[in-house]
């Protein structure tokens, strides 16, 4: 969806959430998960209220595919707000195995080995 009602029901451009940015510092992969640093703590009460969601739904592991459909916004979006968030040090950005190296193809083939098990 690339409009998201606000208030009176009027529509806002997804772009300008970014502010007309469509492109992330971090290079965040649909599968990259994030997670706030503690969350225990309520979001900044400076942040746009996208963000602010952003951060309450990272409190647990979130993938960045899973915020974008969480919050119906378009994955590039999704992948600009998760960015500013962690260039302010509001979330996480953990490591992803994209099966580009043979130790991360080792944990790939050795995952799907345990998922056969489980559906044999």
């Amino acid at each position: 969806m690339s409009n998201r009602r606000r208030g009176g029901g009027t529509r806002i451009r997804s772009y300008t959430f970014t502010g007309g940015r469509t492109r992330s510092r971090h290079p965040l992969m649909v599968q990259t998960l994030v997670s706030t640093g503690d969350p225990g703590h309520d979001p900044p009460e400076n942040l746009m209220p996208e963000s602010q969601e952003i951060y309450l739904l990272c409190r647990e592991t979130r993938s960045v595919a899973e915020v974008s459909a969480e919050l119906k916004i378009p994955l590039g979006v999704a992948q600009v707000l998760l960015s500013d968030l962690a260039e302010l040090g509001l979330v996480y950005i953990h490591p992803t195995i994209t099966g580009s190296s043979p130790s991360e193809n080792q944990v790939l083939e050795r995952a799907l080995r345990g998922l056969e098990r489980l559906f044999q």
